[in-house]
């Protein structure tokens, strides 16, 4: 009998074909695989370099980036809405004149003074405001790292709402020291068109004519216009930041730059509205004790409980919807600012406590 070789025991054979080529493949693939490996491997290690080489801010340094970008935020935003401060303004200190709601009111200033009353007080907006929100933002990510310094991180992620108002009341108590003067001399310039010709003009005609502490007249209402304003901003900001990415199943640090964006806008929008609602009494006041001097003797105070008195409940809300648009799109607007610059300026060492 011819031998014939069993198909079991010849490796030439067709039969074992199938088999050769999968351990091929298999073996490709493995191949592959550790080629992707070493890649993303070495692309860590150049990313480590990258950081090594550009390593984190730290202390004064990481503090003034914070309030650098915080001073950019607030000088940007609202000096690009200083014409709808002007308006809002108008329809808060003579609601009479000024009834035909927002955009009545810009025909009216326009009508009667030209565009270029729109950007009354533009000069004190935007350098009040730039100090204001490098003395607002840096000073939140501070008291905030101090917070957590005591409290421990834990701690301070169980009592962060706590946190959150806490610090943005206190940073703001500061910020408005600096703002104060700047503002009494805004809203001079913007109730009294002809009262000077800009900034420094405004500022040393109140000084001379009514002394240093016409400057502080407004600082109660101030304080109590901004720091619930702030704190509102904030902690509604933190929160709605903390339910929009625990509804996408993310963490700030997973996100895109698109999505930082939104979480930014969205958290800013809804924080800026509440607080704008929260800040409106002592905002109208704020507007009518500065667009004229007290009656002799008589104290902030006694002229707050006047005024309030006067204006009733109704008038202590006058201009609500021109200032719901202003504040709203004003504080998601600084956020976005705020946390753009951040990463541009590599300002990340703030740590963060929400869960």
């Amino acid at each position: 009998m011819p031998y014939r070789a069993s198909p079991f025991f010849n490796t030439t054979s067709t039969f074992f074909a199938p088999a050769v080529a999968d351990r091929v493949d298999q073996a490709k693939a493995a191949g592959q695989d550790l080629v992707n490996k070493a890649e993303v491997k070495a692309q860590d290690a150049a990313d480590a370099v990258k950081a090594a080489a550009k390593p984190s801010p730290t202390g004064a340094d990481l503090y003034s980036r914070f309030a650098l970008a915080g001073a950019l935020g607030c000088a940007i935003t609202h000096g690009a809405l200083t014409p709808v401060d002007v308006v809002k303004t108008r329809i808060q200190l003579e609601p009479e004149v000024y009834n035909k709601g927002m955009i009545g009111g810009f025909r009216q200033v326009i009508a009667s003074e030209g565009a270029g009353a729109l950007l009354t007080g533009l000069g004190p907006t935007v350098v009040g405001y730039s100090l204001q929100g490098a003395f607002k933002f840096g000073g939140y990510e501070f008291w905030k790292k101090k917070a957590i310094d005591v409290l421990g991180v834990e701690g301070a992620r169980n009592n962060r709402q706590a946190i959150y108002l806490g610090a943005s009341a206190i940073a703001e108590f500061f910020a408005d020291i600096v703002l104060c003067p700047l503002e009494a001399t805004r809203i001079r310039l913007v109730s009294q068109p002809t009262f000077a010709t800009g900034l420094v003009p405004g500022f040393l005609r109140i000084v001379r004519e009514e002394g240093v502490g016409a400057l502080y007249a407004g600082f109660g209402p101030i304080l109590f216009k901004q720091v619930p304003y702030t704190m509102a901003k904030f902690a509604v900001f933190e929160v709605a930041s903390e339910q929009i990415l625990k509804s996408w199943g993310k963490t700030k640090a997973s996100l895109t730059q698109g999505q930082s964006t939104t979480v930014n806008l969205s958290a800013g929008l809804i924080a800026g509205m509440a607080a704008a609602v929260i800040s409106q009494p002592a905002d109208t006041l704020l507007s009518k004790i500065n667009k004229t001097k007290g009656l002799p003797g008589q104290s902030t105070t006694s002229r707050l409980i006047q005024m309030a008195g006067q204006l009733g409940v109704g008038g202590l809300f006058t201009g609500m919807g021109a200032r719901l648009v202003m504040i709203g799109t004003l504080t998601a607007g600084q956020f976005l600012i705020y946390g753009d610059i951040k990463k541009a300026l590599n300002a990340t060492g703030g740590v963060e406590i929400s869960k």
